[in-house]
């Protein structure tokens, strides 16, 4: 079989309240390739329309896409060892095409896979060998206050110790009478709050809202006003009322200098990093190393990829020393993903050997 990219349009199966309106489906893009001994391995190119930065439409996406594959696959047998990331032949193309996020850590996966013995088992860690799991938060998506209340139940009933909410999309009192709800049932021992705001505040109304927050002991806000505002969030998190973990805002800083400028300027509390949007897995290697050097903590979430790019996200996060929760999901979302290794209980995230013995 020669190689193959097809478009997989994945669809979910309630529709997932974004800050960029209600989606019903996202498209990813899944490349097969043949490898020189005739094994098949997929890996997959998500994106997410608003968000992802190298993104306009489908049809300029696909075409930009082939041709980087095209380029790619011409260098790949350079690549397929232990240390490529760290070669200056795989910089010197991250670099050349790190406009295109997506696009590394589609080719990443793929060279993870050649190179694995015993595929999808990317690499041997603790948690491969099923020895540890992964603390993970239980995510509420935007929608009704109604429909938000019975998702936090939810989220609680199975198990999970960190709920985080999607915040901005209904009025901030009906956002902020259900955290008041939880508080009321569960302390903060009991339960970690984090909610996400992406960028949906003013800086003077965030100022307001975060004072509320720290009343109700929450962990961290993500994002609460919009990227590009260095100075503002700057503020935001010199005043540390609630610890802020910046998201959107490292979108599209692409080199070196431009990561140390921005986490050096801001000084977040945390970072929250999404391999399919922030540089592949050698932009995120890089983005840790960076936060790590100036005493700045983080953890790693999925963007909506299909169960391809969540399985090598899960395990790429499983070679550090994990303390706080992550924001991996297991792919439930949609109606037609893919097998996945991977199981939550009790708001870990294990892996499985054989996916039908889950």
């Amino acid at each position: 079989m020669l190689d193959q990219l097809r478009l997989h349009r994945l669809i979910f199966k309630k529709p997932a309240g974004t800050s960029r309106g209600v989606l019903q489906s996202k498209p990813s893009w899944i490349f097969t390739h043949t490898t020189t001994s005739g094994r098949q391995i997929e890996t997959e190119f998500p994106i997410i329309p608003g968000l992802s930065p190298e993104f306009q439409d489908e049809t300029q996406y696909q075409s930009q896409l082939e041709s980087f594959l095209s380029e790619a696959l011409t260098s790949l047998e350079l690549w397929t060892t232990p240390a490529f990331m760290s070669s200056a032949s795989w910089l010197q193309f991250v670099a050349m095409w790190s406009a295109y996020p997506s696009f590394i850590f589609g080719l990443e996966i793929l060279i993870f896979s050649i190179q694995a013995e015993k595929y999808p088992l990317l690499f041997d860690t603790p948690f491969t060998r099923q020895e540890q799991s992964i603390p993970i938060n239980g995510l509420v998506w935007m929608d009704t206050q109604m429909n938000m209340r019975e998702q936090i139940q939810q989220k609680i009933a199975q198990g999970f110790k960190v709920v985080k909410l999607k915040i901005g999309a209904i009025a901030w009192e009906e956002e902020l009478a259900l955290i008041q709800e939880l508080r009321q049932h569960f302390s903060e021992q009991q339960i970690t709050v984090r909610v996400d705001a992406n960028g949906a505040f003013s800086t003077h109304k965030a100022i307001e809202i975060l004072k509320e927050l720290e009343a109700l002991k929450v962990h961290s806000i993500e994002q609460p006003i919009h990227a590009g505002q260095a100075q503002e969030m700057a503020r935001l998190c010199r005043e540390n009322i609630v610890p802020i973990a910046l998201d959107e805002e490292l979108i599209g800083v692409n080199t070196y200098q431009e990561r140390v400028a921005l986490l050096s300027e801001i000084k977040p509390q945390y970072i929250i990093l999404k391999p399919s949007l922030h540089g592949g897995f050698t932009g995120t290697k890089e983005w840790i190393a960076i936060a790590e050097s100036l005493g700045i903590d983080w953890w790693l979430t999925s963007a909506l990829e299909s169960s391809i790019g969540l399985n090598a996200i899960v395990q790429f996060g499983a070679c550090y020393p994990l303390t706080l929760a992550q924001g991996f999901g297991t792919g439930a979302l949609y109606t037609n993903n893919f097998e996945a290794n991977l199981k939550i209980d009790q708001g870990q995230m294990y892996w499985l050997n054989d996916p039908h013995k889950g």
